[in-house]
């Protein structure tokens, strides 16, 4: 028999949308159990009802109706669903998650799947999916569906047909097998903007003849926070981190690219894996539209990069403190770091006649951090900007050389033939 599809949902209040969809899942074939995250105990069509799901997270149901703030009861419901998910997914008892909520069920199913391994089917059917759902899915592969109508009542004609697919959806999402795609050998991450796309695709073609698989990460803030969540579970083997632009939205976090939990460019010095680090995109902040760039900021130099996203050169000071933040982090590490810095500049809009080129602000970072930078970490500068080719190819061959993995690729300070500083 197949394992079910969890079904999980506030069942006092979202009762005949369960019933709709556990009938829709049926009828693809799954079987499904129902996991009720509510703060009102419903035993009719329920397998886990709600008093043992605040079990499972050490609380008492009638205790957290009673006493707790809503907030917190809820934080509960959830770290006691996500338990239970946990333990059906090791006795491998779990297909798929499908939810359904309005703000508060959405909160607590969201919460309850975030953390589970990349992979499994998640989907919330959800009244706030048009919205801003970054609270909601964090560095997850959640999937959010708007269900257009309010989720009241049952499946009426609007919100009918949304249940409907939602559950084909992931009948259809759990019918996958796993498949190890493109694996087999190690593994490199790497981290990209659409500013330094020429260099990440040119340090990837020199991976890719050197037998390395790659999984570029857009430096969007949830994909880099992905990517220290996988370096620490073990997937990769490297790290080419050429676009650091979420550490400046980590450390003034109005930027929109802000990492959703903290701590880049940590998680491959616990691993102790080789990475070589650039500062692609750390020039500049990253805000929305033009409207949404802060008071302060708005006499700044501006690239109108699409009516969605604005960029905004960053100051001198501004990355004298980033260059602080890497110094620490990079000398905490337990394997071999090499920086690397493209002296004429960090990105296409960076670069010499590009409204954002500021080399005496680049200058500070770079300055500061020879200084603060272990004597044991690499720092070269290369005469070079981030996107000329020489720079994902010096890049790569030096994540190769301290990977033990050379492939035949010459050292990279004689593959140039451009200046290079030596430093560190």
């Amino acid at each position: 028999m197949k394992p079910p599809i969890v079904l999980l949902a506030t069942v006092d209040t979202k009762a005949a949308e369960v019933a709709f969809l556990r009938a829709e899942l049926v009828g693809h074939g799954w079987p499904v159990r129902v996991l009720d995250v509510g703060l009102w105990v419903v035993r009719d069509g329920v397998d886990v009802p709600a008093d043992a799901v605040a079990t499972a997270a050490g609380s008492e149901l009638d205790e957290l109706r009673v006493s707790a703030r809503r907030d917190e009861a809820m934080a509960v419901m959830a770290a006691g669903a996500r338990a239970v998910l946990e333990r059906w997914r090791a006795a491998g008892e779990l297909s798929g998650i499908l939810a359904v909520g309005g703000n508060q069920g959405t909160s607590i199913a969201a919460a309850a799947m975030r953390e589970l391994p990349y992979g499994i089917p998640k989907l919330i059917v959800s009244t706030v999916a048009s919205g801003n759902v970054r609270e909601y899915v964090g560095d997850s592969d959640v999937t959010l569906m708007f269900s257009v109508g309010d989720l009241l009542g049952g499946a009426n004609p609007v919100v009918a047909g949304v249940l409907r697919r939602a559950a084909a959806a992931v009948a259809g999402m759990a019918a996958v097998p796993d498949t190890e795609d493109g694996a087999g050998g190690p593994l490199v991450a790497l981290t990209a903007f659409g500013n330094t796309h020429p260099a990440v695709t040119a340090a990837m073609r020199v991976l890719a003849d050197s037998g390395l698989g790659a999984v570029p990460f857009h430096a969007s803030g949830a994909c880099g926070s992905a990517m220290e969540r996988l370096i620490d579970g073990g997937t990769f083997h490297g790290v080419l981190d050429l676009t650091t632009h979420e550490l400046l939205g980590e450390l003034f976090p109005d930027d929109i690219y802000a990492p959703v939990r903290p701590g880049r460019l940590t998680a491959a010095g616990r691993a102790g894996i080789a990475q070589v680090v650039a500062p692609g995109g750390l020039e500049y902040h990253c805000f929305g539209g033009k409207d949404t760039i802060p008071i302060a900021l708005r006499d700044r130099p501006t690239h109108y990069h699409n009516p969605n996203n604005t960029n905004v050169r960053a100051t001198a000071d501004e990355l004298v403190v980033v260059a602080e933040a890497m110094a620490e982090r990079l000398n905490a590490s337990t394997g071999q770091v090499a920086v690397l810095i493209p002296r004429l500049g960090w990105s296409v809009v960076g670069s010499p006649a590009g409204v954002l080129h500021d080399p005496a602000a680049n200058d500070a970072f770079s300055t500061t951090l020879r200084a603060r930078l272990s004597p044991r970490m690499r720092l070269d500068e290369l005469d070079v900007t981030i996107n000329d080719p020489v720079f994902g190819t010096t890049a790569a061959r030096t994540l190769l050389e301290m990977m033990g993995n050379r492939s035949g690729a010459e050292p990279h300070t004689a593959a140039t033939g451009h200046a290079l500083r030596e430093g560190g």
